[in-house]
Formats: structure tokens, C-alpha cells, sequence
């Protein structure tokens, strides 16, 4: 049933990009004009390079999952993206991709980050990915913060190296995290998780990542500066309970909201939808006949206790949002995305100080001014809010 479910979807995609080229009127408004939006979203001063690799973590096996008997091992096929030409150390990222996605998901983030001096390192989680063995798990979730650290290990480790195209490439002093959905959820494990965060990592961004299955008490454990961008039209991981809290729940954390910005949106292959009111159709679909029945039951204690902020109470809201709404132009919705992400990391990695403020004066007064559709609220927003309401 689910190769059948597949391969319908496989015809709809392809229906998709052959109506995406056809269907004028699908482009994306740009960022007006001189504008410091749209000096952000332009490319930056470096060649990217790029290779691809299986990184494979012979310490850690890999389960068990439906009619596939596991591995001894973790198999990561990966891509890094690099600024060619570099001669100092520069931050690393390691991006993490969405349930039924893949490291393509986020590429085109990838590459303008490295176009500005990052390396950046995505691959596909053995069980989460669409072609997991099996058939995509979304339980295998709980052993990606270690992949992630196992990335992390591997990357410094060829930096520290002299015989490889990262050789002294990379800041160990400098990483951070992002991801899309449950990416972005790997990525706040690995920040934040009392047993599986990383140390090394000092900047999260979680895209559209779930939250609602924690509590405060979860981000006590853990200092980590912490961004959510998120759209509010978002029928897979609901806006109001899920980003909107961040600032008043999170100590430091910020949000970026996308007025009208769908949940699929955020990811690349998601360019092909800009012709469709509203990309979560697809990508309800995509998800919920990847949702087996065991995973419909909760299974929150696999992440921890409620003494180590786990929710148990939560529940699900997948895609109850009907009818859906139309939402932004998905080509939008990335050179948004591009420019969030890249301004949010050089705040808190650039090395020259007008440069870091720069990025925060861009991230927090100039994109909301010169894009509609963003607002940018911090902690201290959230509680001013708080105080002002009581």
C-alpha cells in the first residue's frame, strides 16, 4: 500500500513541476530595490564547493524498521557545501532535514551560507528520510542528536587534518545547528537535551521544528542562543502551539514569524509548488501516509521524563487545519528563509563586530520593515507583552 501511496505522489510531484513552469504569474515579489534584504539574499563572495560522502558510524547500530532486519552501524550519505578559497577557520553548521525530506531539503540554504564563509553539512537520517529501508520512521528521531555529534566529530576532525579539501577549514569554536520540521527537532535536541545535547553546538535555529512535546523545564538544562522561524498558516506543526511560545518559554529565544507561510514551504523541492495555494496539501499528504498506526500512539517517553521537560500530555495536531488557507508564494517564503538564517548566524558567529550588528540590526528592524510578512519578537518582547496584559 504504501509503494502505491508513493508512487501517487511521485505522479503528483511530477504534476506538480510540469504545471510549476507552465502556470505564469507563479514568481516571487522581490525584496525592493537597494534594499538591505536584498543585500542579504545575494550570493556572497565565495565559490561554493561541494562533495558528497557516506559517513558511517561503526559505534552505533541501526534498528530494526518494518521488513528491514537493521544494520551494525549508522550509514549517513551526506553532503558538505564549503567556501572555496578559504584560508581561515570558519563556522560549521550542520542543517538536518524533515520527515519524509531529505538532505536536498535544504540546500539552497546550504549554499548561501557557504557562499558567505560556512561550511555547512547535511545527510540523510538512515530511518527518517523518504527512502529509509522500511519505510520512514519518525521514532528514529531520538538517536539523530547523536548523529548529529557524530557529524560534528568527523567534520573537526578532517579540519584538524592536512590532506583534505576541509583542512583547517573549520572553527570548532563556531557551530551551530538548523533543520526543517523534524530537523529543526533534532536540531533543539541536540542543543537542549539533558543527555543528548552537545556542547560544542552554540547556536540553534529550529525552522518550523515541533516544541509542543516540551516543557520549560526543558530548555533550563541548557544556554543555548535560540531562534524559531516559523510561518502561521502552518497545518503540519501548528504555529500557536508550537513557535508562537518560544519567546516566553525559551530564556533569550527569538521568533521570526512568516505571516501567511505554510510549514512546506520551507523546504527546497517545495520551489516546484509555487503554483499551489498552499504546499501543505502535499505535504499533509506525504506525511500522513507515512504515519503508521504504532506511531499515532504516544511515544514521548522516548525522548526522556517529564522531569527532563518531555510533555507527555501532548497531543497531536497533524494537519487538522481545513480547509487550508492560501498561503505565501513558496519562492517567497525561501528568500526569506535565506536571508533569516544567514543574518541570525552571522549575529552571533561574525568575527568583526560591525558585522555581527549589522546582522542583528537586519534581522530585527530592517527585513520586518522592507518584508510584510515578518515580524521578529524576542524574550524581552514576550515579556514586556506579559507584563503589559496583566
Amino acid at each position: 500500500m504504501k509503494k502505491l501511496l508513493w508512487i501517487l505522489a511521485g505522479i503528483i510531484l511530477l504534476a506538480a513541476v510540469g504545471i510549476g513552469f507552465l502556470v505564469s504569474g507563479n514568481k516571487p515579489e522581490p525584496f525592493p530595490e537597494g534594499s538591505q534584504s536584498a543585500l542579504w539574499l545575494e550570493t556572497g563572495p565565495y565559490t561554493v564547493a561541494s562533495f558528497e560522502e557516506a559517513f558511517v558510524d561503526s559505534s552505533r547500530p541501526t534498528d530494526a524498521n518494518g521488513d528491514y532486519a537493521g544494520a551494525p552501524e549508522r550509514t549517513l550519505d551526506g553532503k558538505v557545501w564549503y567556501p572555496q578559497g578559504e584560508t581561515g577557520a570558519v563556522p560549521l553548521i550542520v542543517y538536518s532535514h524533515g520527515f519524509t525530506s531529505s538532505r536536498e531539503g535544504g540546500a539552497y540554504i546550504a549554499e548561501h551560507l557557504a557562499s558567505h564563509g560556512y561550511v555547512v553539512v547535511a545527510v540523510n537520517y538512515p530511518l527518517t528520510n523518504m527512502n529509509a529501508p522500511g519505510g520512514p520512521n519518525v521514532k528514529d528521531v531520538v538517536n539523530q542528536p547523536a548523529d548529529v555529534s557524530f557529524l560534528i566529530d568527523t567534520l573537526l576532525a578532517r579540519s584538524a587534518s592536512s590532506d583534505n579539501a576541509l583542512s583547517g577549514l573549520i572553527d570548532a569554536d563556531r557551530v551551530g545547528v538548523t533543520g526543517i520540521s523534524l530537523g529543526g527537532l533534532t536540531s533543539t535536541l541536540a542543543a537542549f537535551h539533558p543527555e543528548w545535547a552537545d556542547s560544542r553546538i552554540k547556536v540553534a535555529l529550529s525552522i518550523a521544528g515541533p516544541t509542543a512535546l516540551f516543557t520549560p523545564d526543558f530548555y533550563r538544562f541548557n544556554d543555548v542562543p535560540f531562534l524559531m522561524l516559523a510561518g502561521d498558516l502552518d497545518a503540519i506543526v501548528p504555529y500557536p502551539t508550537n513557535a508562537a511560545p518560544i519567546p516566553a518559554v525559551v530564556p533569550g529565544g527569538e521568533l521570526v514569524t512568516l505571516a501567511n507561510g505554510s510549514h512546506t514551504g520551507f523546504a527546497g523541492p517545495a520551489a516546484a509548488l509555487a503554483w499551489m495555494d498552499n504546499p501543505d496539501a502535499l505535504g499533509c499528504y506525504m506525511v500522513l501516509n507515512n504515519i503508521d498506526e504504532g506511531d499515532a500512539d504516544s511515544w514521548y517517553d522516548l525522548l526522556g521524563t517529564p522531569e527532563q521537560g518531555i510533555n507527555y500530555d501532548y497531543q497531536d495536531e497533524l494537519c487538522l487545519m481545513d480547509p487550508l488557507p492560501e498561503a505565501m508564494n513558496v519562492l517567497r517564503q525561501h528568500m526569506i528563509t535565506a536571508v533569516v538564517v544567514l543574518s541570525y548566524f552571522e549575529s552571533k558567529f561574525a568575527q568583526d563586530v560591525v558585522r555581527k550588528a549589522d546582522a542583528r540590526r537586519f534581522l530585527f528592524d530592517d527585513l520586518p520593515r522592507e518584508a510584510g510578512e515578518v515580524t521578529v519578537t524576542s524574550a524581552a518582547d514576550a515579556l514586556a507583552a506579559g507584563s503589559a496584559g496583566q
